[in-house]
């Protein structure tokens, strides 16, 4: 008996998530209540209390489940210990992208997560992504400075320079795409521009020892 009302508990918070990340997609974090969706999932409300405290930790559940493509890009092997520090970031950019691509679920809460308003109910969760963020930022400038220290890192690109802009152009492909109503092949564009941007870090004398294949 206990076993099934665990299931059955499952089953209700697996269906409080869907029922949100559908309706926050659809009409934004601001305008949905708690109560909205407990209706919509058939459930009371006490039941969205008892899996969830409050509208921030719901969306973190979401986020847990599908998470930022920084996080992706977090590579388990610390990125300066790569022998092609470049080669390795501009690939896990590729791979980033393609998996956005073919994921609605995480293209939804990417959406969620980009047009929510961070009120103050709503710290948490701008808490968990400036963090995720953060934590990408410093693990990309760590594997600029070791392309700097190999030779491989332009003259003229500083660490810090070099993360920031990465950051700026994978994000901005990827809010384009998202808010303007994927007018464009993600992966085939994302792939040239990031293609383009790596050649600039590395300047013309610079060798590559491994190239990301581009899509036909």
């Amino acid at each position: 008996m206990a076993r099934r009302t665990k299931a059955e508990a499952e089953e209700t918070r697996r269906r409080l998530l869907e029922v949100a990340e559908r309706i926050f997609h659809a009409k934004g974090v601001a305008t949905t209540s708690l109560e909205e969706i407990a209706s919509e999932a058939g459930v009371t409300r006490g039941a969205v209390y008892w899996h969830f405290a409050n509208k921030a930790d719901l969306i973190m559940a979401l986020f847990e489940d599908a998470p930022l493509i920084h996080e992706d890009l977090l590579a388990p092997q610390a990125l300066g210990d790569h022998p092609d520090p470049l080669a390795l970031v501009e690939r896990l950019a590729v791979d980033a992208l393609t998996l956005l691509a073919a994921d609605e679920r995480r293209q939804r809460v990417y959406t969620i997560l980009m047009l929510c308003e961070y009120r103050d109910d709503l710290g948490p969760v701008l808490q968990r992504k400036t963090e995720t963020m953060d934590r990408a930022h410093a693990q990309f400038a760590g594997a600029f400075a070791e392309a700097a220290r190999r030779g491989s890192l332009a003259p003229g690109w500083t660490s810090e320079a070099a993360a920031a802009t990465f950051h700026w152009l994978l994000q901005g492909i990827i809010v384009d795409w998202l808010k303007y109503g994927r007018r464009f092949d993600l992966v085939a564009r994302g792939t040239a521009a990031i293609g383009a941007q790596f050649s600039a870090y590395r300047g013309a004398a610079a060798p590559v020892a491994e190239r990301v294949r581009r899509p036909a």
